[in-house]
């Protein structure tokens, strides 16, 4: 992996990205047969971001991929209240338990590990291959990326319906250029993985019952209000971050 890294960025984020999803739309129908929800994709996701820290911390990468504090001060990021609030999003309805405990603690560990693996692959592997040519191309182009990359959930077998799944598509796409932009200008990945890994454990507590379409839309209609407003901020007040 080191060699390829040397050689060509792109190429060794692309390889990155390919793994993991192969490694999720497999783990899926395993899933099924052991019959534990999240059982081998937990194990997998476990392996895989223990891979990527590994190699990030071996080959002293951990500035370069923003595993570090940030330098600007947490009053210009508007103490994270924004990031807060998405990163409960899920509570919105009320709690619930949706799984048994076997179950709950394998979704929580998978959804931790999503939360660092896709923040490190998508915007920081893949961010910086591209922004070498055009910042500007590459935040469009991650976002974008991020946001469709939902759709698998149709194909591998993760039982997501169409309509939960556009809202995981547009809702993903929104919240993945704020991403960027944090990253970009704040110079730390660690608020993305953070609220990256909040929004998908709570995602196990959250409560369905009543969550009517009309209600779901209305509250995705208020988080991506805070997510362009908050992108927005960032973006004129911070100073340009470097690749």
């Amino acid at each position: 992996m080191k060699k390829l890294y040397e050689i060509n960025e792109l190429l060794f984020a692309i390889v990155w990205m390919v793994i993991y999803c192969v490694l999720q739309s497999l783990a899926n129908p395993l899933n099924e047969v052991i019959g534990t929800p999240y059982f081998v994709s937990a194990i997998l996701s476990v392996l895989q971001a223990a891979f990527l820290f590994a190699f990030i911390w071996k080959n002293d990468l951990q500035k370069r991929y923003g595993l570090c504090k940030s330098p600007i001060s947490a009053s210009r990021f508007l103490f994270y209240i924004p990031l807060i609030i998405l990163g409960t999003r899920n509570f919105r309805n009320g709690t619930a338990f949706n799984f048994n405990l076997a179950g709950t603690v394998c979704y929580i560990a998978f959804m931790l590990c999503v939360g660092f693996v896709e923040e490190v692959i998508f915007r920081r592997f893949l961010f910086n291959a591209i922004a070498k040519d055009n910042v500007k191309t590459a935040l469009v182009i991650l976002s974008v990326i991020f946001g469709s990359g939902h759709l698998l959930n149709l194909a591998n077998g993760s039982g997501a319906g169409l309509t939960e799944n556009l809202f995981q598509v547009t809702g993903a796409i929104a919240i993945g250029f704020l991403f960027v932009i944090l990253y970009y200008r704040g110079g730390s990945l660690l608020p993305c993985i953070i609220t990256h890994s909040a929004i998908n454990v709570t995602s196990v507590f959250g409560n369905e019952t009543g969550l009517t379409v009309e209600k779901r839309v209305i509250f995705q209609l208020v988080l991506f209000i805070i997510t362009v407003v908050y992108t927005f901020i960032l973006t004129k007040t911070f100073p340009k971050g470097k690749v």
